[in-house]
């Protein structure tokens, strides 16, 4: 599976780590932006993952940043896009089961390198349950295109 990757200066050595665990995994992880370790802007950074998610070249998106939050934020800015920040597994896979996240959102600074490993596999492990969920993702989709969620009644398909 392809698997876009990204980090600002402060995420720049989990994210090393995750490329080579999720080559090892069979996975295919790109690295987008800088990844030289120098001082950088997370929101360039997480859109240009969001957007390899959003556009196809990519099946999930992770990204990684002091505390995760800017990353999440920025990410979750660019419509189609679910980030999800994680701060373990049950975190990491909620995202996937109940709120269909295509990008994950770890600290580099809250995270060791084996607790970023286990939310990796716990996300990409799980899938989206549907269901009651399905309607709560359409209502996310229906805020981003400038809609009442409110008037979501039904689960339309995955979001």
């Amino acid at each position: 599976m392809k698997i876009a990757l990204g980090s600002d200066h402060r995420g720049v050595d989990m994210v090393r780590s995750l490329v080579e665990h999720l080559r090892q995994a069979g996975h295919e992880p790109t690295v987008l932006g800088d990844s030289s370790g120098e001082p950088c802007d997370y929101p360039d950074i997480a859109h240009l993952v969001a957007r390899a998610v959003v556009d196809g070249e990519a099946a999930f998106g992770i990204l990684v940043c002091g505390s995760g939050i800017g990353m999440s934020m920025a990410a979750n800015k660019v419509p189609g896009v679910r980030a999800a920040l994680a701060h373990d597994e049950f975190t990491a896979e909620m995202g996937r089961r109940h709120n269909d996240a295509n990008v994950l959102c770890m600290s580099g600074d809250l995270s060791t390198i084996e607790q970023a490993r286990a939310m990796t596999d716990a996300f990409l492990g799980a899938t989206f349950e549907g269901g009651r969920h399905a309607r709560r993702v359409n209502k996310l989709a229906a805020i981003e295109r400038g809609e009442d969620p409110a008037e979501v009644k039904e689960a339309a398909g995955k979001g």
